[in-house]
């Protein structure tokens, strides 16, 4: 997929990956590649949310897609829109090198914390 993560740290995560290599038989974008994304961006955010010791395990993962793109990188951003000790809930919006919005998912998952 060639995923990069750029920033992690509690409440934030960023990354991107490639356009090429992730297409669907259009040419553009697949949107099971955009899911890919959003949910490693998104299980990392929980992981450190779940602290040392802990655990994290999607639950159940949104995707809409708002536009296609053929070429390029794009590049998606995670923010908490709930953490609590046994679930977290992720919003990640992914967009492309303009800057415009092709994707919003949306991942909740199960928080198991160290004894």
């Amino acid at each position: 997929m060639g995923i990069e993560i750029h920033d992690h740290r509690p409440g934030y995560v960023s990354g991107s990956m490639p356009v090429a290599g992730n297409h669907q038989p259009l040419g553009i974008l697949h949107g099971g590649a955009n899911a890919v994304l959003a949910e490693t961006l998104g299980s990392l955010a929980a992981f450190l949310h779940a602290g040392e010791g802990g655990n994290a395990v999607g639950l159940d993962l949104s995707c809409t897609h708002h536009r296609w793109v053929s070429s390029g990188r794009v590049t998606g951003v995670c923010t908490p829109l709930h953490e609590s000790r046994s679930t977290a809930t992720y919003e990640i919006a992914i967009a492309d090198e303009a800057g415009k919005r092709t994707c919003t998912a949306r991942l909740t998952c199960a928080i198991r914390r160290r004894a």
